[in-house]
């Protein structure tokens, strides 16, 4: 196929129901209690609920929201942290628009600017430093955040600036690595999750070998996924054969797109200019090990948190809000006791409900809150039998 109309073809896409309903029927486990498949990419959930593709699949296939969404991770200090650099005298802040509105614990970014803070939109670290060339007697800070997806193109902007002499740009690093939060999940006492459909755009960065431990140590299947409703829905029947066969791998199915030994050129730049921290610490997911990367040594030069002084406070987030409990996988978005009421897309307590990729913000803006009463009609199977694991 070649064309995105072809990848939304009801004709294929009634096939692959079938042939999905006609699967469950062949495996034990959904006999007992729904199979629960995690798309770690929020990318995913919006699709998902952008085609209904949750609402048509047989019940006994439950999908779960993951934390693939960097700006739904992203804690409430860090952002009190990008408002304290925003609000340094001659600096311009830039950042992505989805992280504009994330809350901190006293505003927002958006806030930030409408208090006086010269905060600017930008679509990528290129525009940020262009912005440096243009204002030599400013400081212009690039809030990076974002999985490997986005890494490269961070770490290719930084090669640039020291190619250019450009001693005006910096940094302010947050970005975020995928395995090891894949694996803080899997070691959850509260894990549920049977299979993933795995992150398409971060891998075609690191390509498909990362995620062999999912398969080998913790005996779960993957399925590196695109973001049309039929390569979901394939990746969905991949997933199922898999579990009929009793087979545990990792298999491709956003080959045309996703190497299998990822893009060595973006790897090695990101190799370059970054390195791991020994931790980092998620919203609602606490502090992961190897989870974070930092500004090598080398470039130190182009670091916020080592040209500017920055808070680096914990801050908690509201105990009302339960984006933790979601993005593991625990409870779904319209269980938070806040969703919908005191936390809306206008007025948001947590970044799920912030980010395009967010999972709360998925469920409110395609209301599909008729899979919530669905839902509730059900027995708490799933619940009862939360330890119990597809055979393989």
């Amino acid at each position: 196929m070649k064309y995105v109309d072809e990848f939304r073809d009801p004709a294929k896409a009634k096939v692959l129901f079938r042939e999905i309903a006609a699967l469950v029927e062949r495996i034990e486990i959904c006999k007992r209690r729904p199979l629960q498949i995690m798309e770690v990419c929020g990318g995913h959930t919006h699709s998902i609920f952008r085609y209904g593709i949750e609402s048509m699949l047989p019940e006994e296939i439950e999908l779960v929201h993951g934390p693939g969404c960097p700006v739904c991770v992203l804690p409430m200090g860090r952002v009190d942290d990008c408002v304290a650099l925003a609000e340094q005298p001659g600096v311009i802040f830039t950042t992505f628009g989805d992280a504009m509105r994330v809350p901190g614990s006293k505003k927002s970014l958006m806030q930030a600017k409408a208090d006086g803070a010269d905060v600017r939109m930008v679509y990528s670290p290129l525009d940020a430093l262009q912005l440096a060339r243009e204002n030599p007697d400013r400081e212009v800070i690039f809030f990076g955040l974002g999985f490997e997806t986005t890494m490269p193109s961070t770490a290719l902007t930084v090669l640039q600036a020291e190619a250019e002499g450009i001693e005006n740009f910096s940094l302010f690093c947050n970005h975020i690595t995928i395995i090891p939060t894949i694996k803080a999940i899997l070691d959850s006492p509260d894990l549920r999750i049977d299979g993933f459909l795995g992150p398409g755009h971060v891998s075609m960065v690191i390509g498909n070998r990362p995620y062999e431990f999912i398969a080998e140590r913790y005996k779960r299947p993957v399925v590196v996924a695109g973001f049309e409703p039929l390569d979901i829905l394939q990746s969905i029947w991949m997933l199922l054969k898999q579990f009929q066969e009793g087979r545990c791998e990792v298999e491709n199915q956003y080959d045309r797109i996703v190497p299998g030994d990822g893009n060595r050129e973006a790897l090695e730049a990101v190799a370059t200019v970054f390195e791991l921290r020994e931790f980092f610490e998620w919203r609602g997911l606490g502090s992961i090990d190897h989870s974070g990367v930092r500004i090598r040594e080398a470039y130190a030069c182009f670091d916020a948190e080592r040209k500017f002084p920055v808070p680096q406070l914990k801050i908690a987030d509201p105990k009302s809000c339960q984006c933790g409990e979601v993005l593991k996988g625990v409870i779904k978005p319209w269980q938070c006791k806040v969703f919908g009421t005191a936390c809306t897309p206008e007025t948001p307590m947590g970044a799920l409900m912030v980010s395009s990729e967010g999972a709360c913000a998925a469920y409110h803006n395609y209301g599909r809150l008729d899979l919530a009463k669905r839902a509730t009609a059900q027995p708490a199977a799933a619940q009862d039998s939360a330890g119990e694991v597809a055979p393989r």
